[in-house]
């Protein structure tokens, strides 16, 4: 990778504040950094010159919340509801998998994530039965070349939760590579009040933020978990609030107060029966709400299915409450607000010069896209992976001209395919 690259003559969409089409700019990067977008940059010797005619320029999505190690049973439940989940997924076929299936798995769903244009995602990793279950995922997340934020969710011996995630948080903390650590936590609302202080009492001693599954068992289950976390005052530990659906404004209100954030995960949501997801309560509460494809066990893994869907029930909400949700907000969720939701929004999400240069260029050139008279719109509405040409993350290209760089494709499905044989006919 040369040390300055500057992408040209493309449609430059940013989105910090708020998505704004800045037209037809050039974006300069050094070492990996946005440098400066504005029109006519001059091309610096060496420099590599990527030319964005008929392209979309903009920040890389945000995956707020994925099982990534379910990528192997892609559609193994297509219209199951979450007690069928709990069984199949959780009881039946986890417990199959080996450290050689998750690494697949992870392998596979974070390259799936680069070539759909989703340059960071939060994997909420509920697999980790074992030392080498996570070194697994570890090496295959590093490997993809993506950015992401490991959630470490213990799922071995109960007595070894802490030394375990201290010795996860020791492995990541010297890595001055893109793959930093969450603590998943099961939370209140699933393992019970016992866990939970335990859980939040590790993350705070090592500094890392929680993202539990918070508020999308019914509003009972929603408001005594929320009372748990501010009457023990754990929530002095950034916590992202998984699901989110059945908490009233004045909870989220509160969840705001408290510095929290919020992640939903709209197709799955409905798809599983969980409830109507509540991205314009919540962001009117003002908690900042990215999105997640959660699992593709049910639901798809690209964030354009994601945009369009929470765009779509947000619009459609039987009250009428959400007709001023627009396609900037969808975007918004799926960028810098997402980088919000991951304590990431002064690294990613936007063009701001300093940030890392994790971006996205979409194709104009094809019928769904052609003649598109609001790019924002139709990056939210029209576009698809088949889009996606190029991707850049830290400024290194990891994808051109529609093919993913880097890694041998062939054989990562073959693996993948061998992994999903053996868990699923075991």
């Amino acid at each position: 990778m040369t040390s300055t690259t500057l992408i040209k003559n493309g449609v430059v969409v940013d989105t910090e504040p708020e998505p704004v089409v800045l037209g037809r700019v050039d974006v300069r990067i050094e070492h990996g950094v946005i440098a400066e977008v504005g029109p006519d940059l001059p091309e610096a010797p060496g420099a590599e010159v990527i030319d964005a005619t008929g392209r979309i320029v903009l920040p890389g999505f945000v995956d707020t919340h994925r099982h990534t190690w379910q990528a192997g049973i892609r559609a193994v439940a297509p219209d199951i509801a979450f007690d069928g989940y709990l069984r199949r997924i959780l009881n039946e076929l986890a417990p199959r998998y080996r450290p050689e299936d998750v690494y697949a798995g992870n392998l596979a769903g974070a390259l799936e994530c680069l070539d759909a244009g989703v340059t960071t995602l939060l994997d909420w990793s509920h697999i980790q039965f074992s030392p080498g279950h996570t070194d697994a995922t570890v090496r295959a997340l590093r490997e993809s070349g993506i950015r992401a934020v490991f959630g470490y969710c213990h799922g071995g011996a109960p007595g070894e939760l802490a030394k375990e995630t201290r010795r996860v948080h020791d492995l990541l903390s010297g890595d001055s590579g893109p793959v930093t650590m969450a603590l998943a936590a099961l939370g209140p609302e699933i393992a019970g009040e016992e866990r939970a202080l335990e859980e939040w009492r590790v993350a705070a001693e090592l500094g890392l933020p929680v993202t539990a599954h918070l508020g999308g068992h019914g509003p009972e289950s929603a408001a005594r978990g929320l009372a748990f976390l501010e009457s023990n005052g754990l929530l002095a530990t950034p916590t992202t609030f998984v699901h989110a659906l059945h908490y009233t404004d004045e909870e989220f209100k509160r969840i705001a107060a408290a510095g929290g954030t919020a992640s939903l995960a709209p197709v799955d949501e409905m798809n599983l029966g969980l409830g109507y997801p509540a991205a314009g309560r919540a962001r009117a509460a003002g908690v900042p709400t990215g999105l997640g494809a959660d699992t593709v066990v049910c639901s798809p893994g690209d964030m354009f299915s994601l945009m369009r869907t929470v765009h779509l029930l947000e619009r459609g909400r039987p009250d009428g409450a959400g007709m001023g949700f627009t396609t900037r907000d969808a975007l918004r969720m799926a960028t810098i607000e997402g980088a919000e939701v991951l304590g990431l929004a002064e690294v990613i999400g936007s063009l701001r010069p300093g940030k890392q240069a994790d971006l996205v260029l979409l194709r104009t050139d094809t019928l769904g896209m052609a003649a598109a008279h609001d790019p924002i719109g139709a990056v939210v509405l029209n576009a698809d992976t088949g889009s996606v040409d190029t991707v850049l993350v830290a400024g290194r290209v990891v994808k051109r001209g529609g093919q993913l760089l880097h890694h041998d494709l062939a054989a990562v499905v073959t693996a993948l395919a061998e992994s999903a044989g053996a868990v699923v006919d075991s």
